[in-house]
């Protein structure tokens, strides 16, 4: 746990703070796939990501799902930060795209460090405005931006993400976290693998061009 913290924190928070950190936090590795936090569940502590990557999710009174953007090492959720502040349950859900490991941070420190730490602060704070442009943006490309535009831009992310040339979604999962249906999806990548920006195989989609 010590190596992924210093080099995930290690420039942005001094010696002491990571310390206590090292005391306090519980180290949890997750599969990719995981269920990490589902919506409803009270927050019991604070995700600080060491590797891999989460992607949060909102749910409609449908059931359907929109993909709200992505955690990945040195950040946190900042609706996790809020819920804790609250005592309220958690209103997002979230999910390990690839192996990940984190540390969950007591409830109890986060007022505490708020107080103590300039860096802790600062990190909160960046959190709150990194997390809040991608909210921007993800309604920004709902608004005005076609879906295949949205497409490209979601295959794109997910590989950079990932770090992988590959997609191992299917269709409909691809659906799901763009809210739409899968034969919109499905006829959206077949027009993008007639371009040659991509290439449909089986069980995974390969970006080539994009």
């Amino acid at each position: 746990m010590k190596q992924y913290l210093r080099e995930s924190y290690g420039r942005r928070f001094e010696e002491e703070l990571l310390q206590e950190i090292e005391e306090v936090g519980v180290y949890k590795e997750y599969a990719a796939g995981s269920k990490i936090m589902d919506i409803g569940d009270y927050v019991r502590g604070i995700p600080l990501l060491l590797s891999g990557a989460l992607r949060i999710l909102r749910e409609d009174e449908q059931g359907d799902e929109l993909l709200l953007y992505y955690l990945e090492p040195g950040t946190t959720c900042s609706m996790t930060l809020i819920c804790c502040l609250g005592d309220a349950r958690s209103e997002i859900r979230a999910i390990a795209e690839t192996d990940t490991r984190l540390i969950m941070i007591p409830v109890r420190k986060m007022e505490e460090w708020t107080a103590r730490y300039r860096t802790w602060r600062n990190f909160v704070f960046e959190s709150y405005h990194n997390r809040l442009n991608e909210l921007f943006n993800t309604v920004d490309s709902i608004a005005f931006m076609k879906l295949d535009e949205r497409l490209e831009q979601y295959l794109k992310e997910k590989s950079r993400v990932t770090g992988e040339e590959g997609i191992r979604k299917t269709h409909q999962e691809i659906a799901y976290e763009l809210h739409t249906s899968r034969v919109v999806i499905s006829r959206l990548l077949k027009k993008l693998e007639q371009l040659g920006k991509i290439k449909l195989h089986r069980s995974h989609i390969e970006i080539i061009d994009l």
